[in-house]
C-alpha cells in the first residue's frame, strides 16, 4: 500500500526558545520523549506549528502508536467547528490512512477512524472501513467494531446493507439476535423478524441479553405472528402457538386468545369463533377462562355491532341481513347464558371428583330433565371414593330424589340400590344412602318395604368383623352402623310388633353400640306397654353399659321413673339404688340426685336418714354448690327438728365454707340467736367472725355488728366490740407491712418502693391492697391471731391462743385492766366518737369521750 503524503508546508521555524529542544532532537531522534517533550513545548504555538513537528517526529518514529494518536486527536479537534464538507475533512481522513500503513493493528486507531468516517456521513467509504477494519484486527478485537458498525447502519435507511451486516455478526455473536429481531421489526420486515424469534424459542440453549425468559420471548412472538398474519407467511402460526400451550400450560388464555386473534385479523371470523369454542371446552383455571371468555365476548359483540353498522347504511336491508343480524344476536346471547355452566365445567375440568361441583351443575341444568340424568350419570360414573373431595352418597341420594320427585319410584329404588354397592370411605356414608332409600319408601307408605330395608341392611355377616377395620368394605361393617340401628328401632316402634322392637333393641346392647339416649328411649318403650321391670332391667343394662359422666342421664331416669312407679313400696331398694348410683358418681352430677335421695327420705323414710343425706351432701357437692345445700339443709333442719337444732350445722358450714359464704352465714346464725334471745351467742358469733372481717374491705359486717350492739348491749359490749375491731385491723396491718417486706426483698435493687407503683403518690397503698388479696381465707379455714400454745389440746390439734384476745364470756374483766392491755399493745389505735344514746344518759369518762 502506497503511503499518502502530508499536505501541509515542511517549513520550520524556530524561535530562540526551542533550541534547546531543536538540540535534544538533533542528539536523540528516536527518542518519544524528547519529541513529547518538545510538543508540549509548542502547545500555545500555532497548529501549523504544531501540527510539522508531529510530523517530523512520524518522519523519524512511524511505528509509535502514542505519537499517531495523540496526532490524530489533535487534527480531530482542530476541525472539530467545521463543516463537514471541508477539505480538511479529507486532509485528516488521509492522516488515518497514513496512520494505518503502520498501526493497522490498533482498534482504538481503527475505532475514531471509523466514527469520524460515520460523523461524515460516507456511507460506503465508511461500510469499506469498517470493513478493512474488521479484517485488520484480529478477531478477539472484533467486539470492539461490531457496535459501532451496527449504530452506523442503523443510523442510515439501508435496510438491505443492514440485514446483511447484521447476518454476518449473528454469526460472531448469535446470543444478540434479540436486536436483530428489533431492528427487523423497526424496518417492518416481520416476515424475517418472526422467523428469527421463533429459531430463538426454539433453541434451549438460548440465553436472553436483555434478561427475558424464554415465556416472554414465546409471548412476543405470539402477538407478533397474531397481530401481523399478512405480513408474517414464512411461519405455520398455529402449530407454533398450540406448541406454546402444550409448553406453558399456565398462560394458556393469553396463548389462545392470540391464536383466535391471529384468525380474526386474518378475516376467517369462523374458525376464529372455532378456537374461541375449543380454548374454552379446554382450559382448566378460571383465570384462563375468564381471558379466554371476555375476549370471546368482545368478539362476539364488536362482531355483532359491525353487522348492524354495515345493516343500517343500508337503505333497503334484505331478509338475508335482517337474519345473519338475529343469528349473530342468537349467538351473543347464548354465550352469555352459557357462562356459569362453562365456568362450571373448568372446575370440573380442574377436580372432577368435586362432588359440590356436580350438584351445583345439575342446579343450572333446572327445568332440563335430560341433561340433569345425564349429569347424575357422569357424575356417579367420574367420581371416586377415594378422591372423592365431599360426600359422594349425597349424589346417590339427590339423583333418586329425582326420580322420586318425578313420581319414578322403581327408577329411584334402582339408583337407591347401586348406590348401596358403591365403596365408600365410611360406613355413615353407606348408612346415609340406606337410611334415605328406608325414608323413600316411608314417604311412599311402603312400610313393610321400609322394614325389610332396614332388615336387609343390619344383616350380621357370616365371619366376625370389626368396626373401625379399614381393611374391610364398608358393607361388611354396616351392620353396627348406629345410625341404621337406631332407625330401625324407630320404625319398629311405630310400624312393628312389641316382640320384634324389643329384639331390635336387645341387639343393640348386645352389640354394644347402644347410646344412653337409646336405652332411654328403649326404656320409655317398654314403659308405655307397661312392662316396667323390663324398662328396670334395660335402664340396668344401659348403666352397665357406661361410665361417667355418660351415664348420668340413665341413672337420673332410672331413679325418677323407679321412684314415680313405686314411690315407697320399695324403700330398701331404691336406697340400694342411691347408694350404688352415688358409689362413683363425680361431684359435679351428686348435687340433683342428692336431693332427690333426701326427698325420698323425708317422704316415705325417716327423717334422720333425710338428714344423714343432707350430711353427705355438704361434703360430696362442688365447693360453688356447698352453700346453697347448707342453706337447703338448715331449712329442712329447721322443719324438721326446729331451729336450735340447725346450730350444728351453722357451725360445721362455718368451718368448711369459703370466706365470704362464712361471713354470710355467720349473720344468719347470729341473727337466728339474737330472734332466739340468745345474746351471748350471737355475740360470741359476732366476735369469731369478726376475724376474717378486715373493717376496710367489710364494712357492711361491722355496722352490723355495731347496731346489734346498739339494740342488746351496753357500754362495755360497745367498748369490747370497737377493742375487737381495732385489734382486727391492726392484724391486717401487720400481714400487710410484713408482705410490703417480702415484696421489696424480692423486688431487691431493681427500684424504691415509688418504682413499685409508677403514678402513684403513695407507694405503700398499692402495697397494702396487694397484700389484703394475699392475705385472703381459702376454703373456710378462719385464720386467727395466734400466740403460744397451750397445754390444753382439743382434739388432734393443740389449741393455740392470742395473747392479746379478750374472752367475750368473762363478765368480770374490768376497764382497768383493758387500758392496761392498750397500753402495753404498741399499735396505734384510732379513737372514734360513741353516739350518746348508745350510754342511754350515762356520762362517759373524759378518757373514752
Amino acid at each position: 500500500m502506497k503511503m499518502p503524503v502530508c499536505e501541509e508546508p515542511m517549513e520550520i521555524i524556530f524561535t530562540d526558545d526551542d533550541l534547546p529542544y531543536e538540540e535534544e532532537i538533533l542528539r536523540n531522534p528516536y527518542s518519544v520523549k524528547h519529541w513529547l517533550r518538545y510538543i508540549d513545548h509548542k502547545k500555545s504555538a500555532s497548529k501549523e506549528a504544531i501540527n510539522i513537528i508531529y510530523e517530523r517526529s512520524l518522519k523519524e518514529l512511524p511505528g509509535s502508536y502514542k505519537l499517531w494518536y495523540n496526532y490524530l486527536k489533535l487534527r480531530r479537534k482542530q476541525i472539530k467547528t467545521r463543516c463537514v464538507i471541508d477539505p480538511a475533512y479529507e486532509s485528516v481522513n488521509n492522516a488515518f490512512e497514513r496512520s494505518l500503513v503502520f498501526m493497522h493493528k490498533m482498534p482504538r486507531i481503527w475505532m475514531d477512524y471509523c466514527t469520524f468516517l460515520t460523523d461524515q456521513c460516507k456511507i460506503t467509504r465508511t461500510r469499506k472501513v469498517f470493513d478493512r477494519a474488521l479484517r485488520a484486527l484480529p478477531i478477539t478485537q472484533h467486539h470492539r467494531i461490531w457496535p459501532l458498525y451496527l449504530k452506523f447502519v442503523q443510523k442510515h435507511d439501508i435496510p438491505e446493507t443492514a440485514v446483511r451486516i447484521f447476518r454476518r455478526y449473528l454469526k460472531l455473536c448469535p446470543e444478540n439476535a434479540e436486536q436483530y429481531v428489533e431492528y427487523l421489526t423497526k424496518i417492518n420486515r416481520l416476515d424475517e423478524s418472526a422467523q428469527t424469534l421463533a429459531k430463538i424459542v426454539n433453541n434451549e440453549h438460548f440465553v436472553s441479553q436483555e434478561g427475558k425468559s424464554n415465556h416472554q420471548l414465546w409471548n412476543e412472538l405470539c402477538e407478533l405472528i397474531s397481530k401481523n398474519p399478512r405480513k408474517v407467511r414464512s411461519l405455520n402460526v398455529d402449530a407454533i402457538i398450540r406448541g406454546g400451550l402444550r409448553r406453558y400450560t399456565d398462560q394458556l388464555g393469553h396463548l389462545w386468545n392470540s391464536l383466535a386473534d391471529y384468525y380474526v385479523r386474518s378475516g376467517l371470523f369462523d374458525r376464529a369463533r372455532d378456537i374461541y369454542e375449543e380454548a374454552i371446552q379446554t382450559v382448566t383455571t378460571v383465570r384462563d377462562f375468564t381471558q379466554v371468555f371476555d375476549a370471546y365476548a368482545q368478539f362476539e359483540e364488536i362482531s355483532l355491532n359491525k353487522r348492524n353498522e354495515e345493516i343500517c347504511k343500508i337503505k333497503n336491508p334484505t331478509e338475508e341481513d335482517e337474519v345473519d343480524l338475529e343469528l349473530r344476536l342468537a349467538r351473543f346471547e347464548n354465550l352469555m347464558e352459557r357462562r356459569l355452566l362453562l365456568l362450571n365445567s373448568v372446575l370440573l375440568r380442574q377436580n372432577p371428583h368435586n362432588v359440590q361441583e356436580w350438584h351445583n351443575r345439575v342446579k343450572l341444568y333446572e327445568g332440563n330433565p335430560h341433561e340433569i340424568i345425564n349429569t347424575y350419570t357422569e357424575a356417579v360414573q367420574t367420581v371416586k371414593a377415594k378422591l372423592a373431595v365431599g360426600k359422594l352418597h349425597t349424589l346417590w341420594v339427590e339423583f333418586a330424589k329425582f326420580y322420586e320427585t318425578n313420581k319414578q319410584i322403581e327408577d329411584a329404588r334402582l339408583i337407591f340400590e347401586k348406590g348401596t354397592q358403591v365403596e365408600y370411605l365410611k360406613v355413615d356414608d353407606l348408612a346415609a344412602v340406606w337410611c334415605e332409600w328406608t325414608e323413600m319408601e316411608i314417604r311412599s307408605e311402603n312400610y313393610e318395604g321400609a322394614l325389610k330395608l332396614m332388615h336387609k341392611a343390619t344383616v350380621i355377616p357370616s365371619r366376625k368383623v370389626h368396626y373401625h377395620d379399614d381393611k374391610e368394605t364398608v358393607q361388611a361393617r354396616l351392620y353396627k352402623s348406629l345410625k341404621v340401628w337406631s332407625l330401625y328401632a324407630d320404625l319398629e316402634e311405630s310400624f312393628g310388633t312389641f316382640k320384634s322392637c324389643k329384639a331390635v333393641y336387645d341387639r343393640i346392647i348386645d352389640l354394644r353400640i347402644a347410646t344412653p339416649q337409646i336405652i332411654i328411649n328403649y326404656g320409655l318403650f317398654l314403659e308405655e306397654n307397661n312392662y316396667f321391670e323390663e324398662a328396670f332391667r334395660a335402664y340396668e343394662k344401659g348403666i352397665s353399659l357406661f361410665k361417667w359422666p355418660n351415664v348420668y342421664d340413665i341413672w337420673n331416669t332410672y331413679l325418677h321413673k323407679f321412684l314415680k312407679r313405686y314411690g315407697g313400696t320399695k324403700l330398701e331398694r331404691a336406697r340400694d339404688l342411691f347408694e350404688q348410683c352415688l358409689e362413683n358418681c363425680p361431684a359435679k352430677f351428686v348435687k340433683p340426685l342428692y336431693l332427690l335421695y333426701a326427698k325420698l327420705e323425708e317422704e316415705h323414710g325417716m327423717a334422720r336418714h333425710a338428714m344423714a343425706v343432707y350430711e353427705r351432701a355438704t361434703g360430696a357437692v362442688l365447693p360453688e354448690e356447698m352453700f346453697e345445700i347448707f342453706n337447703i339443709y338448715i331449712k329442712r333442719a329447721a322443719e324438721i327438728y326446729g331451729v336450735p337444732k340447725t346450730r350444728q350445722i351453722y357451725e360445721k358450714a362455718i368451718e368448711v365454707l369459703q370466706e365470704d359464704k362464712t361471713r354470710e352465714m355467720c349473720l344468719r346464725f347470729s341473727e337466728m340467736e339474737t330472734k332466739l334471745g340468745e345474746i351471748d351467742r350471737a355475740r360470741a358469733i359476732y366476735a369469731h367472725c369478726s376475724q376474717i372481717c378486715d373493717p376496710r374491705v367489710t364494712a357492711e359486717f361491722w355496722q352490723v355488728w355495731k347496731e346489734f350492739e346498739v339494740r342488746h348491749g351496753n357500754e362495755d359490749t360497745m367498748r369490747e366490740m370497737l377493742r375487737i375491731k381495732r385489734s382486727v385491723q391492726a392484724m391486717y396491718n401487720t400481714q400487710v407491712n410484713m408482705m410490703s417486706a417480702q415484696m421489696l426483698n424480692t423486688a431487691g435493687s431493681t427500684g424504691t418502693v415509688a418504682d413499685l407503683a409508677p403514678g402513684v403518690k403513695d407507694g405503700m397503698r398499692l402495697l397494702e391492697a396487694k397484700a389484703v388479696e394475699m392475705s385472703g381465707v381459702k376454703g373456710g379455714n378462719i385464720m386467727f391471731v395466734r400466740g403460744e400454745t397451750q397445754g390444753e389440746s382439743r382434739g388432734e390439734k393443740e389449741r393455740v391462743t392470742n395473747p392479746d384476745e379478750i374472752n367475750i364470756d368473762d363478765d368480770d374483766e374490768d376497764d382497768d385492766d383493758d387500758a392496761e392491755d392498750d397500753d402495753d399493745d404498741n399499735v396505734p389505735i384510732t379513737k372514734q366518737a360513741i353516739p350518746s344514746e348508745v350510754f342511754c344518759g350515762l356520762k362517759p369518762d373524759d378518757e373514752d369521750d
